[in-house]
């Protein structure tokens, strides 16, 4: 396999990542419980204003392990 082949390839992986990311974060925005959770947590003060989603960083890790297993399972 030649060097530009493997370049070639890593971009066409490279733009389906940046694709699927893209889409996913499109469709998050209309699911509106997801970082409204119980468990996350936001502080609003003067000037500053920090959201730490705990349970949803938990709920979305917990998906992907599964998706994930999934996939690589079937190989």
């Amino acid at each position: 396999m030649s060097g530009m082949e493997q370049i070639g390839r890593v971009l066409v992986l490279s733009g389906g990542l940046l694709l699927f990311l893209g889409i996913t974060l499109i469709l998050m925005a209309r699911i509106p419980f997801l970082g409204r959770l119980p468990g996350d947590f936001l502080v609003q003060r003067d000037n500053v204003t920090i959201y730490v989603p705990l349970v949803t960083m938990i709920l979305v890790s917990i998906l992907l392990t599964v998706v994930l297993n999934l996939f690589f399972l079937r190989r």
